[in-house]
């Protein structure tokens, strides 16, 4: 389902690509959570896998990205522009545990629609597409936070895709389901990944990220160590942290 995205002060075709995070540091409670990260999305077609023990500061460079946290030092830009509402709906965010709006499922997916400036009149048409892409449109009507796990979290992904973004986030989308579900998941991601929607998902899953990624960053105490194309990664790593990591080692 495509349909022509609100003209906004930047031009309705502005992009947001790539996204871009120079010396990114970001401290809580006196601790560094990341330290002096650079790292670029978007500029390749796939997925983009980001691996690293619990801790590394994947999830929280990811939202800093996404314009979820302010950095304390270092900048954030989306196609060479500091970060704004206007082309936020071009970057999609799915969180570990799926975020459901006090609604139906349709609903959830019509208020990001509205948001995003789509026309009133197509917003019904978009939301019912996306349910269907998903497997979901026979529970349309339901409240969605009375929906399973795995049904929340394909919820969560049509939602977060229905407006057409450039890149999304994926902070280990499937960590809490069943295979069926992961599959399903895999599944959608695909499919919008050969569409052009670019990906960056953290996972702990190594066949995931092996089935799914083009390329690997590799994090460890807030700081990239690695960022290599995925056969290159899971062949010969290149770092000894990243060694042990793959051999199910604790890494300090």
């Amino acid at each position: 389902m495509q349909y022509a995205p609100a003209q906004s002060k930047l031009g309705a075709a502005s992009s947001v690509l790539p996204v871009v995070g120079r010396s990114l540091t970001y401290k809580r409670d006196m601790r560094t959570i990341i330290d002096h990260v650079d790292a670029k999305f978007g500029c390749s077609r796939g997925v983009v896998a980001v691996l690293g023990p619990n801790g590394a500061g994947k999830s929280v460079m990811f939202r800093l990205l996404a314009g979820l946290l302010t950095p304390d030092c270092g900048s954030v830009t989306w196609a060479g522009l500091e970060p704004d509402r206007l082309r936020a709906h071009k970057i999609g965010f799915v969180f570990q545990r799926p975020v459901m709006l006090r609604r139906s499922a349709i609903a959830n997916i019509v208020y990001v629609l509205a948001a995003a400036g789509v026309p009133a009149k197509m917003r019904d048409e978009v939301a019912r597409h996306a349910l269907e892409q998903a497997r979901l449109l026979d529970i349309a009507k339901t409240p969605a936070r009375s929906l399973s796990g795995g049904e929340q979290q394909r919820l969560a992904l049509v939602r977060a895709l229905a407006t057409q973004p450039e890149l999304v986030f994926l902070d280990e989308p499937t960590s809490n389901l069943d295979p069926g579900s992961t599959a399903a998941i895999e599944c959608l991601v695909q499919r919008a990944r050969d569409a052009g929607t670019r990906f960056a998902l953290i996972t702990q899953d190594m066949g995931q990220a092996r089935r799914l990624a083009a390329e690997v960053i590799f994090m460890h105490r807030g700081r990239i160590l690695e960022c290599t194309p995925a056969e290159t990664f899971f062949c010969a790593p290149g770092t000894p942290e990243a060694a042990s990591y793959l051999e199910g080692k604790i890494v300090f």
